[in-house]
């Protein structure tokens, strides 16, 4: 625990002026107003049931964390329906509708206002996609499309959660106002290291996708589209084309990608601070200014949140060979029998039902190997913590240098590291077939085996980080080396195959182009028929 006699002589703490404005800021945060009971849009329960078991299968073969699940459905529904209605006239109300049959938003929660600024937007997206794309070749065109529904289904969203949206860019404000200058690019000027700091930020603490990445960076700077006139539009239209490429050369900086690593290690006690502030906003300011006080709260959210990343990891462990196994494992095993019989003329059912058995045991051995942080982590968070709201400005005095280039290496030791790296490939391929060839796998086989392995282990890293979510300092092992020598090629081909294969998965395809259309006019036309058959019920009433 803290030391008690530091508390007792110093129980009192004064915050600091981003800490007084966040708080200022997060209590005025207004709700959303409940449309009133003649515009709230209500849907049936019937088909609502049925549409949301529909999103819950169509979500499990796309890997998505759960935050950005809601607009990529709103882009699913954007797209499908665009391509029916180009002008997308009177399908603010439609999408309304799906979101609600889904679940995204609680039934009655929209209404006719809802409809009116959500038609205002889809109309000025269409509006300026028709603009800047005008006589440009197709390569063009695709870019500027693929970023005008980027964004527009970002503004959507972002509109019909506003409570959220206020909040969450309220705390990336602080987190950048806090850290950004703690920061030091040689070669670029403090305008420029802000712009690469909040891109950064955008992936390390609101994980954003490439599509939110794009529409804050946009609107950073301009005004949303959706809330412009015709004649900002007309304007804003000429130099659309520079600004997305722009977006997407900050979105790709290497600058980025090295702030985001810095973030990264920064966030667990922010974390547990805006936990603090989520739970008790009206009790936040005695907390925070009483080390007694915030020592106790932080302890408790601490280990609730150790005892949660628990059920967490098991969750996403479930979810996500779930998603392995209905996007790659499955094709797999069942390419795996024809093509054995094809080439081989025979078929190893060891071996099938091994590469059907060893990848969820591997993820299981994997995620029940990962240890939780301790008191000792939430110590440290708790004395960061202070170091954050303290308005005393002595507390952090490192500066993060980080240089234009990178430190050149020598060119003996970079071809040296190189062949080093490579010889881990080998090492690891060919003991993985030793094995296999003992038990008799035929090189189909073989393939398939290293693509579940590398694939699973690829997940089971991206749930370790989950794990690390709340760690402030990780702790090497002295076998960390020898276990990143065989591992580190696993990771490698896994990270290709989960990023390029993805885009080949063909349940999407047959998801979003073969059932979903028919399957949402086939809910359209029984809503239509529950809304019939209850004015007909209210007139005999």
């Amino acid at each position: 625990m803290p030391n008690t006699e530091t508390k007792i002589a110093q129980p009192k703490i004064v915050l600091s002026k981003y800490t007084a404005a966040l708080l200022s800021g997060l209590q005025s945060v207004k709700k959303k107003v409940k449309p009133d009971d003649f515009s709230k849009i209500i849907v049936s329960q019937t088909v609502s049931f049925f549409a949301l078991v529909y999103e819950r299968i169509r979500n499990a073969v796309e890997y998505r964390e759960d935050h950005l699940i809601r607009r990529a459905a709103i882009e699913r529904i954007i797209k499908r329906r665009l391509m029916l209605h180009p002008e997308g006239i009177g399908e603010a109300e439609n999408l309304l509708r799906e979101l609600l049959w889904a679940r995204y938003f609680p039934n009655g929660g929209l209404g006719g206002h809802d409809i009116q600024t959500i038609q205002k937007i889809i109309d000025n997206y269409l509006s300026i996609k028709k603009q800047v794309t005008a006589g440009r070749l197709s390569q063009e065109v695709y870019f500027l499309t693929d970023f005008v529904i980027d964004m527009l289904t970002c503004e959507i969203e972002e509109t019909l959660s506003p409570e959220d949206t206020s909040s969450v860019t309220s705390l990336t404000y602080y987190i950048y106002q806090v850290l950004r200058k703690k920061v030091k690019i040689e070669g670029l000027t403090e305008e420029q290291r802000d712009a690469y700091f909040l891109t950064a930020l955008e992936r390390a603490y609101r994980r954003s996708d490439r599509s939110y990445q794009r529409y804050h960076l946009f609107a950073m700077f301009y005004q949303p589209i959706g809330q412009q006139n015709p004649e900002q539009l007309k304007t804003l239209s000429t130099t659309l084309p520079k600004i997305f490429k722009k977006v997407d050369e900050m979105v790709k900086s290497l600058y980025v990608d090295k702030l985001t690593l810095f973030i990264k290690k920064q966030l667990p006690p922010f974390l547990i601070l805006f936990s603090l502030l989520k739970n008790k906003i009206s009790k936040a300011q005695t907390i925070l200014s009483d080390k007694n006080l915030l020592w106790n709260e932080v302890d408790l959210i601490c280990r609730e949140k150790y005892q949660q990343l628990n059920q967490r990891v098991r969750n996403l462990a479930i979810r996500s060979f779930i998603y392995i196994f209905l996007t790659k494992m499955l094709f797999a095993l069942i390419l795996e029998f024809p093509a054995s019989r094809f080439f081989y003329n025979e078929v190893n059912t060891t071996s099938i039902i091994i590469n059907t058995l060893f990848p969820p045991i591997l993820m299981l051995t994997i995620v029940s190997i990962f240890r939780m942080p301790n008191e000792d982590n939430t110590k440290k968070i708790y004395q960061r913590i202070i170091g954050i709201i303290d308005a005393d400005a002595t507390f952090e005095t490192t500066i993060a240098f980080m240089p234009k280039k990178a430190r050149e290496k020598k060119p003996f030791l970079v071809f040296g590291f190189t062949i080093f790296y490579s010889l881990t490939f080998i090492v690891t391929l060919f003991l993985i077939y030793q094995l296999l060839k003992y038990l008799q796998f035929n090189f189909i086989s073989m393939l398939i085996f290293i693509f579940f392995v590398s694939v699973v282990t690829f997940f089971s890293y991206r749930i370790k980080q989950i794990v690390n979510e709340y760690r402030l300092e990780e702790k090497g092992s002295i076998f960390s080396p020898f276990i990143d020598f065989f591992f580190m090629p696993i990771l490698s081909l896994g990270k290709f195959f989960s990023s390029e294969i993805a885009k080949l998965n063909f349940f999407i395809f047959i998801f979003d182009f073969l059932i979903e259309a028919p399957f949402k006019l086939v809910f359209e036309v029984v809503e239509e028929w529950i809304s019939f058959v209850k004015k007909r019920k209210e007139e005999i009433i």
